[in-house]
């Protein structure tokens, strides 16, 4: 990785594990804390690009086979 690589926010390449694990938790609740306050924008986008991407002919009844459920 090249230090023009990496993104807007810089991280040290080599971390030990525990810095690593707080880390991820602080972006966790960071992610968190923006998902609850965005959640009623989220949810009207996630619903809006739902409704222009659903094929009308598209049921969960007749999806082909080797369409698995998750």
């Amino acid at each position: 990785m090249e230090p023009n690589d990496l993104p807007i926010v810089c991280i040290p390449l080599e971390l030990p594990a525990e810095a690593v694990a707080e880390l991820l938790q602080f972006l966790t609740h960071l992610t968190e804390t923006i998902e609850r306050h965005y959640f009623g924008e989220l949810h009207r986008l996630a619903q809006e690009r739902g409704a222009q991407n659903r094929d009308p002919d598209y049921s969960p009844l007749n999806r082909p086979k080797s369409d698995p459920p998750f």
